[in-house]
């Protein structure tokens, strides 16, 4: 289920009355190498994930989305979800963990969104399932969906426009769909670039699965970084991992809040623990030197979580 070019070319002009063509800048901290952020902490909803649930509602039938939409999600597609439906005026219904931070559930609300916040495994079993019970709509995964990825895959169109010579860049696995879109379509234009996923210690199911060469099921420990991390990988999203990406980068709960520091300190960013893993790994010297970006994937943290983490 790759993308291609021609795919996020398409979806670029089907998000671009929503989503926005996020800067690149220089981050401003001492690195193996020129590290550069793509800041989608500044998306309408302060994520990436704007970008592929336009695309993919974009591409659905206005029949179907009459019947309302649903997704599954720890916060950050549920906003772009509840978004783009309230644009529309849809109903969107969301299925969260009982681990999601109250910021991002308070947010989906505002929307419009419902949410029902149920425990981690069932919460889990939506995205197999795609449906939950009593719930008539029209299931957006988060990750597993071609549309989904192809607008995620605009990004890499962006980065090679703003840095055609760039060496590197790390990506925050959460399901696999932002890290496999953007490499999709890198892997196709720029084939020399090298790709990492960015995974946190505390829920790492990609590095174990890759080590493994099968897909593995890892302890999940729920922690600030909320945006990843999951107990396995979907078998079809390793498949595309194991195809596209040159390994996956696991960063400790310290290095990643010493990331969030360091950003806000020298660059006056704000980012959320699982855009603060893919800096992390590229402070730490783990995707090599040249010109490297770490994809921010989103800033949507509690701000008196932000202020203990960096103090």
């Amino acid at each position: 289920m790759l993308i291609t070019s021609a795919d996020a070319r398409e979806a670029r002009r089907n998000i671009a009355s929503v989503a926005v063509r996020t800067p690149l800048v220089r981050c401003n901290a001492d690195a193996p190498g020129n590290l550069y952020l793509k800041l989608e902490n500044l998306q309408p909803i302060g994520s990436f994930k704007i970008r592929g649930a336009a695309n993919v509602m974009a591409r659905t039938p206005r029949e179907r989305l009459a019947r309302g939409v649903l997704t599954a999600s720890a916060g950050n597609m549920a906003q772009g979800v509840a978004f783009c439906a309230q644009r529309i005026g849809i109903r969107a219904t969301i299925i969260a963990p009982d681990t999601a931070p109250a910021t991002k559930i308070r947010a989906v609300e505002r929307m419009g969104g419902r949410v029902i916040q149920v425990p981690f495994a069932e919460w889990w079993r939506t995205f197999e399932t795609r449906s939950y019970p009593g719930i008539d709509a029209t299931f957006i995964h988060a990750f597993d969906d071609p549309d989904v990825m192809a607008g995620n895959g605009t990004i890499a169109l962006e980065l090679l426009e703003d840095l055609p010579d760039l060496d590197a860049v790390v990506i925050p696995w959460g399901g696999g769909g932002l890290s496999c879109g953007i490499a999709a379509v890198l892997r196709e234009l720029a084939p020399r670039v090298r790709i990492y996923a960015a995974e946190i210690e505390t829920a790492a199911p990609l590095a174990a699965s890759l080590a493994a060469g099968e897909p593995r099921t890892v302890e999940y420990q729920p922690s600030f970084v909320d945006g990843i991390g999951s107990k396995m990988v979907f078998p079809g999203m390793f498949e595309s991992a194991q195809k596209l990406l040159d390994g996956s980068l696991v960063v400790t709960l310290t290095e990643a809040a010493q990331a969030m520091k360091i950003v806000a300190e020298r660059n006056r960013i704000i980012i959320e623990g699982a855009a603060a893993c893919a800096v992390a790994a590229a402070l730490a010297g783990r995707a090599g030197s040249g010109k490297i970006v770490a994809i921010v994937s989103g800033g949507n943290i509690d701000l008196d979580k932000f202020a203990q983490l960096v103090t």
